[in-house]
């Protein structure tokens, strides 16, 4: 038995040997002068871990080593292909191998003059660029040189590789910054294009060619792959490109010049990726969208499309992704979407969609990713959710949606983000139920009508779900969730707008401490810290809003990497801490609205970053910051209400990015600033209640205010002349006609890499007789000048005339002579006319009643004769508007003109006892601090006319504040 299986060894041994024989005789030898450049390429080249980011890199050039006898060969060499029948090397497979360093045209690689493949991909060249070295490759049908951090031009040798039918340059990206390293010159686009006629694979993508894709583009015909994504490519695209015969994926995307739109398809079209989102593509989805049978990928979003959502989507049944977000699109309802059973991704944000979620909704099985955020769906969200059981991201923020949270959602164990906020979801919410998620870190229940439930005696630390990201802003929540103790990795926290009260809690100086960078608990009743910080203990925060509280003690210190500040609107004492100084790159700093005093700190110029610089009714003291220089980005500085003094620093003439200053208030003792002129952007002046003095005369240099809408030297000691036309030379105030409504406001982003938005909207207060009464937004197209309670004289200038966009003008209490021009009635858009207190004269012209917006009027203590000019629009208005004129006469003054009464325009006795609606958008009294403003009114009823009607436009203050409120940009904030 022994000897028998003894035999049967050495025949296996025998069979072995023989078939290890037959594979060294099949392997070929690899020739010497090839094995010599491959080693010496490795010797050129470090290995690097980080190298290369694909997990499965592992470090291939390890195998290659010298021959230590005749059974040794090159061609067995991990990465390395030769032909069988020559020896020669053919391939180099060598992506992902953690390869580091320069190469240049000199590398050994470049000897290879046989080779066919190559394939670098997923390494790090060292921003090499692509040597022109690779002409020595006349064979090469395949090259992959993307994710290598090569870049530079794309030398034009590339475009003399003729065979070759697959290009991929795509993706050689700084890995710090993220922008695109390598350039393609469009001549070397159109030769590459016009040469490589073999071409099946042309990947581009991130490579810098800004320029028109190529018509002859539609000729490669056996183009099966072609990815253009984040190129600066412009122009038209090419329609005849969709009608390859062979092309299979087609990808453009964030091409955002990109022009064109989708032709009528037909069946067959192998299609089965169309990724267009981000460009300018526009016009209708065609129904005949349906023919592309093949399609799984769909990405239109963010682009311009219009019309109708077709229905054939329905009939795409092989799509696993679909996005239509952010078009122009007709809205409708859901109807279409069920039959694609095997999608995966649904974005359908922005569209206004209408309806509720359908039923059949429910048939997307596989889906994992649902988006439908920023429409009009109704109705409750659908419990039958709950069993979709592969969703990780819910997103139905910003629609009308009502009703409770449903409990099926705790059913979804593998979500992660559930977004629910700025919906009317209402009713008692246990906090609980999302304790079985224990993959959720990102959760927005924010701005609904609910009452979340915090505190459990079954939440502990292991039970509760690790949050990055927490919205519970406008949750009736009384007290801090006490489950936040726990929490160590968040990186956003919104308690805004609840109910919390008395003092933040010690703890909460423990919670995530490393790794929070945006927190708000604005608009609560918060009294102060139990434990007051030296300096806040979030190193790596970047946002800090604390708003409208009733905060008391010293300013909490932000830590260096604060971007966006905000402790306005509380009872904060004390001076600004000199470790304010220390802050790196602050672009929003909000101090208003406190008990602040002592002297500014100087440092507050020299943030080039800073864009709000928000100081506003406190008790400070001293002289402005002196220093700007012309790196400033400031858009705002808003010091009014406050004790300063001295002269505006010069240095303000670099801040060219400023479109908001407000110094009102303040005992400033300076010229007026003319230099302030060149601000190309400057929107809205303020200045009132201070000591500037002196005339304003036109400059030698003739300076204009380009941009400037609103104007307020109110309650000065201006003298001379009326200000000359260089003041009011901005196109702005001749006339804006904006596309849709805008409101002025300053964008600002947390930090260079966030999409978190906040948007600094400016804002007017109201007060008459003491009540105040507040609005959110100052329209961009609203101009208005006060230059009440100074001493300017002399006639009101005829090219005031031209100023056509003028919502408000107030020139009242000062010395100005002359009559009242005519040409006052070329301010069409007039809705505020106070020429109160001077030394006019002669008649009210009655081309003035033309001016039918108008609903504040006063010319009231000067010298005008004559009747009051009736039958229109100056008929509307009470005595007092025209009281202190001897000489005046006429409804509705007691005293007539000769011998006739003359009567109001209406006939009905009783109007004035019924009353009636006053639509009033702006008015503007002579009398008061700072440039007068009164808004949207429509919600009044006037019962008593005219007693009443005065007091609605008697003194009325502006005052700048900002609406508080970080907004998702672009669909929402996703990491």
């Amino acid at each position: 038995m022994l000897s028998k299986l003894v035999v049967l060894l050495l025949f296996h041994l025998v069979v072995i040997a023989y078939s290890l024989n037959s594979l060294q005789q099949q392997q070929p030898s690899c020739h010497d002068e090839e094995s010599s450049a491959l080693l010496q390429f490795k010797q050129s080249i470090f290995l690097d871990a980080s190298a290369s980011l694909y997990a499965g890199a592992y470090p291939k050039l390890l195998s290659w080593k010298p021959a230590k006898g005749t059974n040794s060969s090159c061609c067995s060499w991990d990465g390395v292909e030769c032909d069988v029948q020559t020896g020669h090397v053919i391939g180099l497979e060598l992506s992902s191998s953690f390869l580091y360093g320069s190469i240049n045209s000199n590398s050994s690689l470049f000897r290879l003059v046989h080779l066919r493949r190559l394939n670098l991909a997923d390494n790090h060249f060292n921003y090499s660029q692509v040597p022109s070295s690779i002409r020595n490759f006349p064979r090469l049908t395949y090259l992959n040189l993307s994710a290598s951090v090569f870049s530079g031009q794309v030398p034009s040798e590339v475009s003399h590789l003729s065979k070759l039918s697959s290009l991929d340059l795509s993706l050689n990206l700084d890995r710090f910054s993220g922008q695109g390293l390598l350039e393609l010159h469009p001549s070397n686009m159109r030769s590459l294009v016009q040469n490589l006629t073999s071409l099946e694979k042309l990947h581009l993508s991130f490579v810098n060619i800004f320029s028109t894709v190529p018509n002859s583009m539609a000729n490669l015909s056996s183009l099966t792959s072609l990815l253009l994504r984040d190129s600066g490519m412009f122009g038209e695209f090419p329609v005849r490109i969709f009608s390859l015969p062979n092309l299979k994926t087609l990808s453009v995307r964030y091409n955002p010049d990109l022009t064109g739109y989708l032709p009528e398809f037909n069946q067959t079209s192998p299609l089965t990726s169309l990724l267009l989102a981000s460009t300018s593509f526009s016009g209708h989805l065609p129904s005949s969208i349906e023919k592309l049978g093949s399609l799984n990928e769909l990405d239109v979003s963010r682009c311009k499309f219009n019309g109708p959502i077709p229905a054939s989507l329905a009939n795409l049944t092989h799509l696993r992704y679909l996005s239509l977000s952010h078009n122009n699109f007709s809205g409708g309802s859901l109807s279409w979407v069920g039959k694609q059973t095997k999608l995966t991704l649904l974005e359908l944000g922005n569209m206004s969609l209408t309806g509720s979620i359908p039923s059949s909704l429910g048939n997307l099985t596989e889906l994992s990713f649902l988006s439908l955020p920023y429409n009009q769906l109704v109705g409750p969200i659908p419990s039958w959710l709950g069993n979709l059981s592969r969703l990780t991201e819910i997103e139905l923020t910003f629609n009308k949606l009502n009703g409770s949270v449903p409990e099926s959602l705790s059913n979804l164990v593998d979500l992660n983000l559930l977004y629910l906020q700025g919906n009317s979801l209402s009713g008692r919410l246990e906090f609980h139920m999302f304790l079985k998620l224990q993959n959720l870190t990102r959760l927005q229940l924010s701005n609904n009508k609910l009452e979340l439930l915090t505190e459990s005696r079954f939440i502990s630390n292991q039970t509760v779900p690790t949050f990055r990201i927490l919205g519970l802003a406008a949750c009736n929540i009384t007290e801090f969730p006490h489950f936040l103790r726990y929490q160590q990795s968040l990186e956003w926290l919104d308690l805004s707008q609840n109910r919390l009260h008395g003092q933040v809690p010690k703890w909460m100086w423990n919670t995530s401490t490393e790794t929070l960078q945006v927190i708000s608990i604005s608009d609560n009743f918060l009294s102060g810290f139990e434990q007051p910080p030296v300096v806040l203990p979030w190193v790596n925060l970047l946002a800090f809003d604390l708003g409208s509280n009733m905060l008391l003690g010293p300013l909490p210190v932000p830590p260096p990497s604060i971007t966006f500040y905000d402790v306005s609107g509380n009872k904060l004492t004390g001076e600004i801490p000199p470790l304010f100084c220390s802050l790196s790159s602050p672009k929003v700093l909000d101090l208003s609205t406190n008990r602040l005093s002592g002297i500014l700190p100087q440092c507050l110029g020299n943030f080039s970053d800073l864009k709000i610089l928000n100081l506003g009714n406190n008790s400070f003291e001293g002289i402005l910051p002196q220093t700007y220089t012309n790196l400033s980005n400031l858009r705002m500085i808003d010091v009014g209400q406050n004790k300063l003094q001295g002269k505006l620093p010069r240095s303000l003439v670099n801040c060219v990015m400023l479109e908001f200053l407000v110094l009102s208030n303040n005992q400033f003792n300076d010229v007026f600033p003319f230099w302030l002129g060149t601000l190309p952007k400057l929107k809205l002046l303020a200045m009132s209640r201070n000591g500037f003095y002196g005339s304003i005369r036109n400059q030698e240099k003739n300076i204009g205010f380009p941009e400037l809408r609103i104007l307020d030297l109110s309650l000065n000691n201006f003298t001379g002349e009326f200000p000359s036309a260089y003041l009011f030379s901005g196109i702005s105030l001749r006339g804006i006609t904006l596309n849709q409504p805008a409101y002025m406001k300053v964008n600002s982003n947390y930090d260079s890499g966030s999409s978190m938005l906040y948007n600094y909207h400016f804002s007017i207060m109201i007060t008459n007789k003491g009540v105040e009464r507040y609005y959110k937004f100052i329209q961009e197209d609203f101009a208005a000048v006060d230059l009440s309670s100074n001493k300017f004289e002399g006639k009101i200038p005829e090219f005031i005339g031209n100023l056509k966009g003028l919502r408000l003008l107030n020139v009242s209490n000062n010395i100005l002579s002359g009559g009242i021009p005519t040409f006052l009635a070329n301010l069409t858009l007039l809705e505020s006319l106070d020429l109160s207190q001077n030394q006019l004269s002669g008649e009210i012209p009655p081309q003035l009643n033309q001016l039918t917006f108008l609903s504040g009027f006063d010319v009231s203590h000067n010298s005008l004769t004559g009747p009051i000019p009736s039958g229109g629009q100056l008929s509307t208005f009470v005595i007092a508007s025209y009281e202190g004129n001897l000489g005046l006469c006429g409804y509705p003054l007691p005293n007539t003109c000769g011998n006739s009464q003359l009567l109001p325009p209406s006939s009905n006795e009783h109007e004035n006892e019924l009353g009636f609606e006053l639509d009033w958008k702006f008015g503007l009294a002579g009398l008061g601090s700072g440039l007068l403003v009164g808004v949207v009114l429509s919600d009044v009823v006037i019962t008593r006319w005219p007693e009443l009607f005065i007091e609605i436009v008697g003194m009325i203050t502006l005052t700048m504040k900002r609406r508080r409120r970080p907004r998702r940009e672009n669909g929402g904030y996703r990491n």
